[in-house]
């Protein structure tokens, strides 16, 4: 884990930041200081340096409120963009994609045509990837929370396991669509990229685990905590 990451975690690990944190993450608002502090109870002197301990290390992100008043200006505060979610996304995140998935099938759309989106969107994503295409690759799933691990193979490839799939639940309900979408993901940011690189993607249709299999020499390795 990233020391950063790791310093995030910690900052959690205060029972009083924690409830901060959780209230602002099912806001479906910013929160100025005094807001959290109703919420739960306590001081907006003891709420403050919290809320800025977690701006400090990139949790949150802070705004003034843009309606005018008497006295001290107040911040607004909302969870950063990439801020750990632990979780608590809106429900209606989930039930949005089972629907446009289920529109997807219903509309007779093939494994491929799903493909092509994901390499649409994988091609913007190509943007400040560097080391070489395994690395690319792993920091890419990372990113999107596969927990990728990384194995080489007796031929020189690259096997990149994946420990979580966020996508399990759409997965199992189409794995066609889905699965086709996540390879796609991969293929369209390798091509940005200018990595003549064969990919293998094994999805839930294959019987074995996910992973996708690149074919890079040994020399290009690198293990998962690199």
């Amino acid at each position: 884990m990233k020391s950063d990451q790791l310093a995030m975690f910690k900052a959690l690990g205060d029972n009083t930041r924690y409830a901060i944190y959780l209230e602002l993450a099912r806001s479906p608002s910013p929160r100025s200081t005094s807001d959290v502090a109703k919420l739960l109870d306590l001081h907006p002197n003891t709420v403050r340096p919290h809320l800025e301990r977690m701006r400090e290390l990139g949790l949150l992100q802070v705004r003034p409120r843009t309606s005018g008043g008497v006295g001290r200006p107040q911040h607004l505060y909302s969870l950063a963009a990439d801020a750990p979610s632990l979780g608590l996304e809106p429900p209606v995140y989930p039930a949005i994609a089972g629907m446009l998935l289920a529109l997807a099938s219903e509309a007779g759309l093939s494994g491929e045509d799903a493909a092509e989106v994901g390499r649409s969107h994988g091609r913007t994503l190509a943007s400040g990837r560097h080391g070489d295409a395994l690395e690319a690759t792993k920091a890419l799933l990372s990113d999107w929370g596969f927990d990728p691990e990384v194995v080489a193979a007796e031929d020189d490839a690259s096997w990149i396991w994946f420990g979580h799939c966020p996508f399990s639940e759409l997965a199992e309900a189409n794995p066609e669509l889905v699965c086709s979408l996540h390879r796609g993901l991969i293929e369209g940011l390798l091509e940005a990229r200018g990595d003549d690189v064969p990919v293998d993607f094994h999805d839930r249709t294959a019987r074995q685990p996910c992973c996708v299999v690149l074919d890079v020499p040994q020399t290009e390795q690198v293990s998962i905590g690199a």
